[in-house]
């Protein structure tokens, strides 16, 4: 007799995770938690860690990149405050699972990933989902060209201090959500583009890896 492993249902715990994971966290955002209670989360994991899609936890994607938990993507996406008109900007697509819940909030999404192999891979999973207001180029942000100027802009890997070109591709009026400091101790903060320059507002700590590039300079002890 072949034992038969029991099949997860994935409905379940999403909803197991909006409700006690996302929402105690304070993400109130009724957008927001429709997007994470009806995206299929599992879709956008690799194969061999889909039953951990919905646990508290960052899921390595390759190259040593990992998703962030779920409690921090709803944090960033209530954050960032996005209107149906918005035109949003992400920084580290990875799996495209975030920008996907972007693309149900916002009227368009482009991220942008370096690595090849995940931005084509994001690129299908989010094909499958029919979801074709978002688009995924391949490209470093630290020397991208730039598509203009954004609403919101979310950054998803850390950056020891925000670099001054992501600020340039805010609107007037818009907002950045990044994690930005020293680990294991970072800040999770929202920058909004007023007349007079820039404000910013720190959210709560965390700790997220860095992207690659936005490190900080390492210290030498003589």
């Amino acid at each position: 007799m072949r034992f038969r492993m029991p099949t997860m249902d994935y409905a379940k715990a999403r909803e197991t995770m909006v409700e006690q994971q996302v929402r105690p966290w304070d993400v109130l955002d009724v957008r927001v938690l429709d997007a994470l209670a009806t995206l299929p989360r599992e879709a956008f994991v690799n194969e061999t860690h889909r039953a951990l899609a919905y646990s508290d936890l960052e899921l390595p994607i390759g190259h040593g990149e990992k998703m962030m938990k779920p409690v921090l993507e709803g944090r960033a996406l209530q954050a960032l405050e996005i209107d149906a008109g918005d035109r949003v900007l992400e920084i580290g697509s990875g799996s495209g699972f975030l920008a996907a819940c972007l693309g149900r909030l916002a009227r368009e999404v482009v991220g942008i990933e370096r690595h090849a192999d995940l931005a084509e891979a994001a690129r299908a999973r989010l094909q499958t989902q029919s979801i074709a207001n978002v688009r995924i180029e391949t490209a470093d942000a630290f020397s991208w060209e730039g598509d203009g100027q954004f609403d919101a802009i979310c950054v998803s890997g850390a950056v020891s201090a925000i670099p001054e070109r992501f600020l340039r591709w805010l609107r007037p009026g818009g907002r950045l959500f990044a994690v930005q400091g020293v680990s294991p101790v970072m800040d999770a903060v929202l920058v909004r583009a007023d007349v007079n320059g820039t404000r910013t507002q720190s959210l709560f700590e965390t700790d997220l890896a860095y992207l690659a590039g936005a490190a900080p300079a390492p210290k030498f002890d003589f």
